[in-house]
């Protein structure tokens, strides 16, 4: 296994992240790291926002204050849709940030597009049994379901239309994850892949072809 980009085995990796996403996709993220990073595993330090990551100068701070501190890379992840229209796509949103952050090496934006439910769909089948509903998965591939009707609308419905519970992304996005291999879900959604091809190349792990 090639060394890692900073040449040290335990990186320290901040991630800005929102604060439900982080309880949702942290631990699946581990179980997936585990089995392709054996003995290189980074250690992560979430940076939680409740809402909105930060944006403009301000996100520029927290980004220079992780790096002060000792952080080897800091990835900032953030949806598309945030219920505002300024980004038009992931390629844009990381493009801001990027812009807003400036010229660091250590810097990695990454977005879920159009939201991180879409990063669930690929488990669909999961998402009727928990659910208890029927409804058939979009046609569409996950990250083509947009502004207009976004991925995490979609399965909030799905979970109304089952009538079991309403959708926590906490509680119900951890158990749709539980036990799966993330490697399905970025086979249909790229931007998945980018962020765990980041991850792995930091390490010095084998990116996702």
């Amino acid at each position: 296994m090639a060394d890692g980009a900073f040449g040290r085995a335990r990186l320290k990796i901040v991630l800005i992240v929102e604060g439900e996403t982080e309880e949702a996709f942290l631990e699946p993220l581990r179980g997936f790291l585990q089995k392709r990073l054996r003995g290189n595993m980074p250690r992560f330090s979430p940076n939680k926002h409740d809402g909105r990551i930060p944006t403009g100068a301000k996100l520029k701070r927290v980004v220079e204050r992780h790096l002060a501190e000792g952080a080897d890379a800091v990835i900032a992840l953030t949806d598309v849709y945030t219920g505002t229209r300024e980004f038009a796509d992931a390629a844009d949103a990381k493009k801001k940030m990027s812009d807003w952050v400036g010229s660091t090496t250590k810097f990695y934006p990454h977005a879920a597009q159009y939201d991180f439910e879409a990063w669930l769909i690929p488990y669909w089948e999961r998402i009727q049994t928990l659910s208890g509903s029927n409804r058939a998965k979009p046609s569409r591939s996950p990250e083509l379901l947009n502004h207009t009707k976004p991925p995490a609308y979609r399965i909030t419905e799905i979970f109304a239309t089952g009538k079991k519970r309403f959708y926590s992304k906490p509680r119900d996005a951890r158990k749709i994850l539980e036990g799966q291999d993330l490697s399905i879900a970025a086979n249909e959604c790229r931007e998945l892949k980018a962020l765990l091809n980041t991850i792995l190349s930091l390490c010095g792990g084998e990116p996702l072809g």
